[in-house]
């Protein structure tokens, strides 16, 4: 909850929403909980990647993927989505 960011919609009116890489990290862990079956789980993963690409905050989801143990899926999307290890 500390991380979430406030988004305004209409004048006066705020929505708070969890940042992309809370979203990422959590749908990881879907993922692996389901048994890395989920094809919907997987492209909702690779499609944050490819839209928020430039703005993912790489050394927090490096630092928090493996406490989560999803590191290698982490790494393992990132290359899937942009190329990278």
């Amino acid at each position: 909850m500390r991380r979430r960011q406030a988004v305004e919609i209409t004048p006066g009116r705020t929505l708070h929403v969890h940042p992309p890489e809370d979203i990422l990290l959590q749908k990881l862990r879907w993922y692996r909980q389901g048994g890395e079956t989920s094809e919907r789980q997987w492209r909702d993963i690779l499609g944050i990647i490819l839209v928020q690409a430039q703005n993912l905050d790489r050394d927090y989801l490096r630092v928090n993927a493996p406490v989560l143990g999803v590191a290698d899926l982490l790494a393992r999307a990132l290359r899937e989505g942009t190329g990278e290890a």
